[in-house]
Order: structure tokens, then sequence, then C-alpha cells
């Protein structure tokens, strides 16, 4: 249960629908608990009048009396009719009231779990598979949702139930509710055992789940590759095994839940008879009326479903807590400094790189190992190295994606870190080296990062001009409004390229930062890119990250990474001429056109 305290702000913030509805559970018990007193009144009183009309069947007053009896049972009848409509009623907003708050605070829990989401680094997506996000966010979510709605409903009906119940029973016969009542204890004992073991397969349940949505989310995100090797059976066999342990948990959990009701019918039918038999012999004794053994029989049912109702509300507690302990998992974990809490983007000097080294939690050498660095305003950086030398880790620093294990990144001066992300993000056009489109138009693409009242289509078409892509597009049976699948996939790799140069260009940013975004073009295409994009980027400051030299020529400056190093740094002129490692690169490039 301590894994659920942290829902504790959500519960004050409903605090008052929350007492609303626990009051008309009060009212509908109390509306239910009349029921029973009111059948044994109509018993009783209808049989004293039926008694009496029987005693007098020749005298003129039997019909009299008999009408008299016949009205008693009517007027009874009525009222328990009536106490069952109010019950009704009171049960109705009782379910308005508890079980809406608990779809409001999932809805609460979910928005602020995926904002959460969106506020952690890139280390934190790097740690956690898209499957296990997933399945927090809707199935773990949902489990707990169960235990702030039904759980909770049944738990606050239970108790009043039970008590109101309970000090009936001993107002009318005390004797009598103290053997009924004994096999309470033992089933009391029954549920705190079963609930140990529901907790731990339920929290087992949930991380197998997470695997399996884990697995298909990998699957159906890499199905090209799949059916480009015939793996399909491999993987089929290997999703069927996660699945048949996820069946076997859910297996073993029925098990344990299918224990506690045939035991909990048991003692309530031992319970049951106790009642008839006691009762009968009190009866007989002149001790008890008929009305009292159906007063006691109708008070034994109304335990039955709140006693039932602890072994299901227990299972969906212990669910509860299992979920909610692996969402608090993920909610606890520290985010950066969220958007909007630091200090509006400025820049309009440099940014600098102070002795600036990094590594990933999950690597044992670092990535970037002492990088000074300076990248003035209006200048355009070229980072060139082979794969694994730090480029594009470089660049996500540079984005504050991850944040520096060793260092300092600053802006005119001013710690990266205390910038609002949000304003910086708002000036820079970035192109990732994995390119993402999303399941929209193409025009829906490019104009991603424009406020909708900048979203002209001049403007569109004049950044799909400088990435190269605005002929092919006109060539589409729909042009701009052409439909891609998942991902882009409609696109070959190098139109899926040029659409996400577009999309950084709309957006006409001061910092532009292209991550090998043009690995999937020929020559011919690159160079035709780059004279548009050298035009483009004319006075905005940019960082072009590539693994070919003719890419970076004509930067102001170019840094050449290796190891995690800056290697050489200087213009291209001038590194050719040391003759050092880019002239190598240069001249390995040049072998591979002419061959």
């Amino acid at each position: 249960m301590k894994a659920l305290r942290a829902l504790n702000p959500y519960l004050k913030r409903y605090a008052r629908k929350l007492i609303a509805g626990a009051l008309f559970v009060v009212l509908s018990n109390i509306a239910s608990v009349c029921v029973p007193v009111l059948v044994r009144m109509g018993f009783d009183e209808t049989a004293e009048a039926a008694q009496l009309a029987n005693n007098l069947l020749d005298h003129p007053a039997f019909p009299a009396l008999s009408s008299a009896a016949m009205r008693t049972a009517l007027v009874f009848a009525g009222l328990i009719l009536l106490a069952a409509l109010i019950r009704g009623l009171f049960m109705y907003l009782m379910r308005q009231y508890i079980i809406v708050v608990s779809r409001i605070i999932e809805y609460d829990l979910k928005n602020d779990l995926y904002r959460h989401y969106q506020r952690m680094p890139m280390a934190f997506f790097r740690r956690n598979f898209t499957g296990d996000l997933m399945a927090r966010l809707s199935e773990d979510v949902g489990h707990v949702r169960m235990y702030l709605g039904p759980a909770l409903m049944y738990v606050v009906n239970f108790l009043f139930t039970f008590v109101t119940v309970v000090i009936l029973m001993f107002w009318v016969n005390p004797t009598l509710s103290l053997y009924v009542l004994l096999p309470l204890p033992l089933l009391s004992y029954s549920i705190f055992r079963v609930s140990v073991l529901i907790h731990a397969r339920s929290l087992r349940i949930q991380q197998q789940l997470s695997k399996i949505t884990g697995f298909a989310q990998e699957t159906f995100s890499g199905i090209r590759v799949i059916k480009a090797f015939g793996a399909e059976t491999r993987f089929e066999n290997a999703f069927a095994a996660e699945t048949d342990r996820y069946y076997r948990d859910n297996l073993s959990l029925a098990r344990i839940n299918a224990l506690f009701f045939p035991l909990m019918m048991v003692l309530v039918g031992i319970s049951t008879l106790l009642v008839i038999w006691l009762g009968g012999r009190a009866v007989a004794k002149g001790e008890f009326s008929y009305g009292n053994i159906a007063e006691f029989l109708i008070y034994l049912n109304m335990l039955i479903w709140p006693v039932a109702s602890l072994g299901w509300v227990s299972a969906l507690v212990q669910r509860a807590a299992a979920s909610q302990q692996r969402i608090n998992e993920f909610l606890q974990e520290p985010a950066p400094l969220a958007p909007g809490k630091g200090i509006p983007f400025q820049f309009r000097e440099a940014i600098r790189l102070e002795q600036v080294s990094f590594k990933f939690p999950d690597k044992k050498t670092p990535a970037l190992e002492n990088i000074n660095l300076e990248i003035r305003k209006g200048t355009a950086l070229g980072i060139v190295g082979q794969t694994g030398s730090g480029k594009s880790t470089l660049a996500a620093l540079i984005m504050r994606l991850y944040d520096p294990t060793e260092g300092l990144i600053t802006v005119d001066r001013t710690p990266l870190q205390d910038f609002d992300t949000g304003s910086m993000r708002r000036i820079l056009g970035y192109v990732p080296q994995d390119i993402f489109l999303f399941s929209e138009t193409i025009r829906e693409n490019i104009a991603f990062g424009l406020e909708p009242a900048q979203a002209k289509e001049e403007r569109i078409f004049n950044a799909a001009r400088m990435a190269g892509i605005h002929d092919e597009i006109l060539l589409f049976p729909n042009g701009y409004d052409t439909l891609l699948g998942e991902r882009g996939v409609s696109l070959s790799g190098g139109q899926k390229q040029r659409v996400a140069i577009a999309r950084a260009l709309a957006a006409n940013p001061e910092l532009v930062l292209l991550d090998d975004c043009l690995s999937a073009v020929d020559g011919r295409t690159e160079a035709h890119i780059i004279d548009n994009l050298i035009e483009a980027l004319r006075g905005k400051t940019s960082i072009i990250i590539s693994h070919r030299v003719a890419g970076v020529r004509h930067c102001d400056s170019i840094i050449v990474m290796e190891e995690g190093k800056i290697a050489e740094q200087g213009r291209h002129e001038a590194l050719l001429a040391k003759g050092g490692l880019y002239a190598r690169l240069c001249e390995m490039q040049d072998e591979k056109i002419a061959q």
C-alpha cells in the first residue's frame, strides 16, 4: 500500500467530490438496512393480523380483519419498494461522484506521466523500451483507476454496511449474532494470505506485459528487416514464448483468486445454516419471531456481497499497488529543468564548450573527452569524423538533449542549464541522423515547427525548394497533401532526409543543426542541396555534421573528431595543407568517387 501514497495529492484535489460520494454510499446503506427492519415488521404485523382474522373466521368482523391484514402487507411492501428506490437513487449518485472522479484522476495521472516523459533526458529513453513506457501509461494507470473507483467505493460500502449490520444483528439477538459471525475471522485471515500472493503475482504480470508490449512494438517497427531476412517464424516463436509466460502468470493469479470464493461461500453457507437452525429453535421456544429469522437472513445476505467483494477488492488494490509502484519508478526519477522555468534563451555572441566530457550511463568509456570549442554567432561549423567518433553526441550536448558529465557549456557566458529549453529549441532547426516523420501529410510534416498562422503555403514551398525536394513532391499524385505511412515509410531514405531538412528550414531558425542528414542522397543531389543550404544559412549560425568532407567544405571552421576528442580544427584549405587526418579523409573519399 506504500506505493499508493503517491495518489494522495490527487485524492486531496478532488476531496469534496469523494466525500460527497462517500456520503451517498452511507445514505444508500441506510436505505438498505431499513429493508430488513421493514420486512421483520411486515412479517410480524401481517402475521399477527392474519392470525387474528383466522381466529374469527365465523365472526362478522372477519372480512374487515382480513382486509386489514392485506392492507398491512401492501403498506410494508410499498415501504420496502420505496426504500429500494431511494437506495437506487443514492447508488446512482454514489457512482456519479466516486467512479467519475476515478476517471478524472486517471486522466490527470496519464497527462502527468506523459508530461514527465516529455521532460526526461534522452538517457532515460535509451534505458527504457517504448513498449514499457506505453504499458505504464495505459495498463498500469488503468489498474490504478480501478483502485480509485470501484475498490474505494466498495471499501466504504463494506465498512459502513458491516458495522451497521453487525450492530443491528447484536441488537436483535446477541447470541445468534455471535454464532453467525464466528467464521468471519477465518475469512479475514484468508484474505490477508491471498493478498500477499496476489501482490507478488500482479507485479510479475505487469512486468511481463511490458516485455510483450516492447517486443511487439520493436517487431512492427522493424518489420521490413524481419521480412527481408525471412525471420518471421523466429519472431513468432519468441513472441509465443513471452505470451506463454504471461499466460502462466495470469493463470497462477486466477487460481489464487479461485481459492478464495469457494471458501467464502462455504463460510457464508455455514452462517446461513446457523441462522435457520438456531433461529428455528428460538421460534419454537417463543423467543424469536418468523420476522426475526427473515430479518437475520436478509442481514446475512447484505453481508455476503461486501465480504465477497473483499477478495476482489484485495486483488484490485494489490494490482494497483504493483502498477503504482512501476509508475512511481518513472515519476520519482528527477527530470531536468522544466520548460518555462529557466531564463528566456538569447544568443548574441557565442556558444562555448569548456573542458566538456560525457559518458553514457550504460557505457564504460567516455563518448566525449575534454572538448574545448567556440561557435561564434553567424558562423558555420563543420564536424567530420569516422563513425563512433562522437559527432552526434557533441550535437546532442549543444541541444541539451544530454547534460555533460564534466565541464560546462555556456551561451553568452550563461550556463546552458539555466536557460528555458522550450525557448531555446524554438529558435533551433534540427535534422537528426535518424529521420522521423509523422504519419501525416508532407505539408503537415514540413510545417511541424510552425504556428498555424505561420504555416503559409509559400513558406512551405520555399523550404522544400531549399531542401531539393519540391519538384519530387509535385510528382506525387496528391502533391503536398500526400499522406505518409508510419515513420514516413512511403518515402525513400533520401526523400525522408530532404523533407526533414525542409521541416527544419521552414521555421527560419537562428541556429541550424544538421546531423549527417544527407547520408542517403547521391553526391550530385548532395552538391545541389548544399548550394541551396549555403544561401539559406547565410547569416545564421549552423552546425553541419557529415561523414563526407564535401558537406563541410564551405564552413567557416571545421573540427575533425577522433575517439571522442577534437583531433584537428581549422578551415578547409588549412586542414588540407596540414596533411593530417582531414587530408586523409579527403583523399579516401576522392578515391571512392573516382572508382
